[in-house]
Parts: structure tokens; C-alpha cells; sequence
């Protein structure tokens, strides 16, 4: 069991290290090409810290746990909005980016909702992979092709297409040791190699666990490997709100589930049908709970994200709060609690409904500030 914990940490370690390093070298190279930070942060970052629960998705569907790549691009999304984003909430108040209220939040949603109806028949087959990941490439070519519009435009007017977006991506400066695109070129190739690495480490060890725990590959994969295929996403997340640049904290996060939704399960799928599998079976509890819950994380953010406010501490301390008792009915669930009835009937009969109108609350009109 120690050696597995070894080669469990180890994965993990060569994911973040992969995830930084094509990070760097692919944002650099994008800038190269013109495409603005708020592009590069909605793609390319997201993208990139999400590459972990790709590489990992992919490699389970490759050593025959199907059910480890779903759990892991389900409980990613479910810890992203709940856990990161509530922790950086927690650190300083998230202002939320008008285009992230107007056009990444519904796109987000609507992808939510299209994988729970593709989920219905307990299959994400070859069809419905080829449709997500199709639709990936789409959203990244719409917003690519907007950002050129919007510069054009910017530049014909004589001002700037960022807008209010705060970008930790610095503008590329001669000299400097990453400027020189083959060094780009490497660091890609270096982080792609760390992730594929580090992903067998993890599967393996993660598989391991739930054999040596008596759960299945699904749990599993909804809070172990989910939590820590995310651990780029809470550094990227956590240092921006940090340094201040909250957009980033909050953009980050919402393309991350986005590609997650799109693009882990869309390949993974794509590669279950390559190796000769019927696609990417859902059990039933993933159907009719975990993508439910999923959804509703989401569309808990909506009542600050359509009022276009900030994300204050106390939404953060409640997400917080909402993935502890979701990882609890996990865990109850998995070792058969006696617990769990009573636990349930107290989320369900009190905790929600509260919550419901909490949130209603927090959609009515704030006081202004005083200074």
C-alpha cells in the first residue's frame, strides 16, 4: 500500500509539473499568433489545467476503467465550481466578467445539460463522444474568431479589445529564456510527456485503492483522482485571487468544466470506440445523482453571475460547505451507512430548500457601499 501511495503522489506531482509546463509553453506560443489573453485565458489556461483529467480519463479508458474516466471528469467539475471556486470566494470577493455572465456561463450550462440527455440511455457512445468533442472545437474556433474580430474592431477605433479582463498573461518580451518558439515547442512537449506519465502512475495507484477500500472505480474517480487531476486549477485559481485578478480565478474555472464536459469525456469516449468498447457506460448512480449534482453547482452560480456581482465570502463558504456534505453522501453511500437515510432526508428536506431562498436573497438589490 505505501509503495501505491508513492506512485499515487508521484502521478499527481508529474501532472501539475506536465499541466505548468504546457501552460507556459503553449500560451506564449498563442500570443505569438496574435490571439489575445482573454482567448488564451479561456482556452488555452482552462485547457491546459484541465489536460490532467484528460490525460488521466484517457489512460483509464486505455487500462479497460471506463467507470474511473467518467467519475473523473464528473467530480472535477463538481469540485471546480464547489471547492475552487468557494475557496478563492473564501480568500477575496470574485468580481465575475461581463462575458462570462453573457456568453461562457449559458454555454457552460447548455453543455451540462446536453451530456445528462446524452447520458440518459446509460452510454456515452461514439456518436454522442464525436458531438462533444466536435463541439469543442467549435467553441474554441467561435472564440477564436471572435477574438480576431474584437481586435480588429479595437484597432480600427484606436482602443484596447481587453476591456476590464485581467490577464496574468504578460505580454511575450524579447530575451526572456521562453520567448524563442522552439523553446515553446519543448516545454509542450515536455508537459505532454509528464501528463502521460503521470496519468499511468495515478490510474494505476487509484485502481489499486478501490480494490484495497472495497469501492468502486466511480467513487473513486469522483473524489480522489477528481480532487487531485484539479490541482492546477486550484494554484491557478487560488494565486490570482491572491494577486487580486479575480476574473482569471473565475474564468479559469468556468473553461476548465466547460473542456472537461467537451473535450475529457468527448476523447475518452473517442477512445473507448477506438479500442473496440460500446463508448463510455454511466451507471445508474452517476445518471441519476452525481451529473444532477453536477448541474446543480452550476446553476448555483447563476443567481451571482446573472446579477453581475461579485462571488462574496459567504457564497464561497457555502460552496465549500455543499461539496463536504456531497463528498460525505460519497463516502456514506460506499461503505452502505446507516447514516445515509437520515443524512439525506436532512439535505433534501432542509438544507436545499434553504439554500433555494438564500440564493433568491442574494439575487435582490444590494445597498450601495459607503466609503
Amino acid at each position: 500500500m505505501i509503495a501505491q501511495v508513492g506512485l499515487f503522489v508521484a502521478g499527481l506531482v508529474a501532472l501539475v509539473a506536465g499541466a505548468e509546463l504546457l501552460v507556459r509553453g503553449a500560451s506564449k506560443l498563442a500570443l505569438a499568433f496574435g490571439i489575445s489573453p482573454l482567448v488564451v485565458g479561456l482556452t488555452v489556461v482552462a485547457f491546459g489545467t484541465s489536460a490532467p483529467e484528460m490525460a488521466v480519463s484517457v489512460g483509464a479508458v486505455l487500462g479497460g476503467s471506463t467507470d474511473l474516466a467518467l467519475g473523473n471528469a464528473v467530480g472535477s467539475n463538481s469540485f471546480n465550481v464547489l471547492f475552487i471556486l468557494g475557496l478563492a470566494a473564501l480568500i477575496t470577493p470574485l468580481a465575475v466578467h461581463v462575458q462570462v455572465i453573457r456568453q461562457e456561463a449559458p454555454i457552460l450550462i447548455g453543455s451540462a445539460l446536453l451530456l445528462i440527455v446524452l447520458a440518459q440511455d446509460g452510454r456515452i457512445g461514439l456518436f454522442d463522444s464525436a458531438l462533444l468533442f466536435g463541439l469543442l472545437i467549435a467553441y474554441t474556433v467561435f472564440l477564436v474568431v471572435q477574438s480576431r474580430t474584437q481586435n480588429a474592431a479595437a484597432a480600427a477605433a484606436g482602443t484596447s479589445a481587453a476591456g476590464d479582463y485581467d490577464s496574468e498573461l504578460t505580454p511575450l518580451e524579447p530575451g526572456r529564456w521562453d520567448s524563442r518558439p522552439v523553446v515553446q515547442v519543448a516545454l509542450v512537449l515536455a508537459g505532454l510527456a509528464l501528463l502521460v506519465g503521470g496519468s499511468q502512475a495515478l490510474v494505476g495507484a487509484a485502481v489499486h485503492f478501490a480494490k484495497a477500500l472495497g469501492v468502486s472505480d466511480v467513487v473513486i474517480g469522483l473524489t480522489i483522482v477528481a480532487a487531485g487531476t484539479s490541482l492546477p486549477e486550484v494554484a491557478a485559481s487560488v494565486t490570482a485571487a491572491v494577486k487580486g485578478e479575480r476574473d482569471i480565478a473565475v474564468g479559469n474555472v468556468v473553461g476548465s468544466c466547460v473542456f472537461n464536459i467537451l473535450g475529457v469525456l468527448g476523447l475518452a469516449g473517442l477512445a473507448a470506440a477506438g479500442i473496440g468498447l460500446d463508448g463510455l457506460a454511466v451507471p445508474d448512480a452517476v445518471r441519476h445523482f452525481d451529473l444532477w449534482v453536477m448541474l446543480a453547482a452550476l446553476v448555483a452560480c447563476l443567481p451571482v453571475f446573472l446579477s453581475g456581482r461579485e462571488i462574496a465570502r459567504w457564497e464561497g463558504l457555502l460552496f465549500l460547505l455543499y461539496y463536504a456534505a456531497y463528498t460525505a453522501y460519497l463516502v456514506l453511500a460506499a461503505q452502505e451507512h446507516a447514516v445515509l437515510p437520515a443524512f439525506s432526508q436532512v439535505m433534501m428536506g432542509f438544507v436545499i430548500p434553504l439554500t433555494l431562498v438564500t440564493l433568491v436573497v442574494a439575487m435582490l438589490p444590494r445597498p450601495a457601499r459607503t466609503r
